[in-house]
């Protein structure tokens, strides 16, 4: 009797060059995210003149972009803001966010590293990697979810501790619900990619 075919075709050398350097690239984000949010958070323990980026909505100002110099109202939509100190939840709230992004990070890139090695091996379709792929694509929506919504924290108390909490306008909301819906989308499909390959692959397995 035949035995079972591969799993999947042989990988040309283009292809495994390929795969290959986004191996080397995903090492090179996790690596630069962990690099990225130890300095700020390093930056901000002493809780002094902290950097904190900010989202505003509908909040006008005053630019020098006219003749000579002169000041253009314009609508401003983002900004850094340098607060003297943040209020002990702030702070905290920017500690959680910078090692969320960390981990999230992190986590997704040793997740489709692993799908990638399998990929290497002669292995696309499996529950295994189906299983991967759909974790890799939770976590990278909790970090879409998390990671907003502890910076938000973070820049409410910079304004509501620079006003002296005179400030009302608010700023964005906590999910950018778009890109969540974006993601969300992108992760299920993958995932249904994935599970219908393993599904057809076993079938066509059970043929030979």
């Amino acid at each position: 009797m035949t035995s079972p075919r591969p799993t999947s075709r042989v990988l040309s050398p283009s292809d495994t060059a390929g795969y290959v350097f986004f191996i080397v690239v995903g090492v090179a984000i996790a690596v630069w995210a962990v690099v990225r949010s130890v300095a700020n958070i390093v930056a901000a323990i002493p809780n002094r003149n902290v950097r904190v980026p900010m989202p505003f909505v509908d909040t006008a100002a005053q630019a020098p972009i006219g003749p000579a110099g002169a000041p253009v109202p314009i609508e401003l939509t983002g900004g850094v803001v340098t607060a003297p100190s943040l209020p002990a939840p702030s702070l905290w709230a920017l500690f959680l966010a910078e090692g969320l992004f960390a981990a999230v990070v992190v986590t997704v890139v040793t997740l489709l590293l692993l799908v990638t090695t399998s990929v290497l091996r002669g292995r696309i379709f499996s529950r295994r990697q189906t299983v991967l792929v759909s974790t890799a694509g939770i976590v990278a929506l909790a970090g879409v979810a998390g990671v907003p919504f502890f910076h938000n924290m973070v820049a409410n108390g910079a304004i509501a501790w620079l006003s002296e909490r005179t400030y009302d306008r608010g700023t964005v909301s906590q999910i950018d619900l778009p890109s969540f819906i974006g993601v969300a989308f992108v992760v299920a499909l993958v995932g249904t990619v994935f599970a219908v390959g393993d599904r057809l692959q076993r079938d066509t397995e059970g043929l030979v």
